[in-house]
């Protein structure tokens, strides 16, 4: 794979400032769903229903926060002159995969073997 050009590295940085402004909002948006229910409140019985849709929340939010600490970490990557390189081996990561998924820090084969899949 070839290193990023200059007009890569700054669309993937737009990429990357979008992405973060857009997992800011859902978390944002997601905090009161998230919250646990306070069992001493009269609110009545809590259903499993609304359990699992608490539990779904919560899962979310967790996700969009990991995915967030990710999008600052490539971030800082480009400030510091190494994003595109994969962590795993060193290698450039591509253009087409950062596209896709601008905050990996893995090329697709070192992605691969992490996830077991080789």
């Amino acid at each position: 794979m070839e290193k990023l050009t200059s007009k890569q590295l700054a669309e993937l940085q737009q990429d990357l400032l979008q992405l973060r402004q857009e997992l800011q909002t859902l978390l944002r948006t997601s905090a009161e769903s998230s919250r646990p229910v306070q069992l001493d409140q009269p609110i009545g019985r809590l259903s499993r229903m609304e359990a699992l849709q608490q539990q779904m929340a919560k899962t979310n939010r967790l996700g969009h926060e990991q995915r967030l600490q990710q999008v600052e970490n490539a971030l800082k990557m480009i400030r510091h002159g190494n994003f595109g390189e994969c962590r795993s081996c060193e290698e450039p990561v591509g253009f087409a995969r950062l596209k896709v998924r601008p905050e990996t820090p893995f090329c697709l084969n070192c992605q691969e073997e992490r996830e077991g899949k080789r």
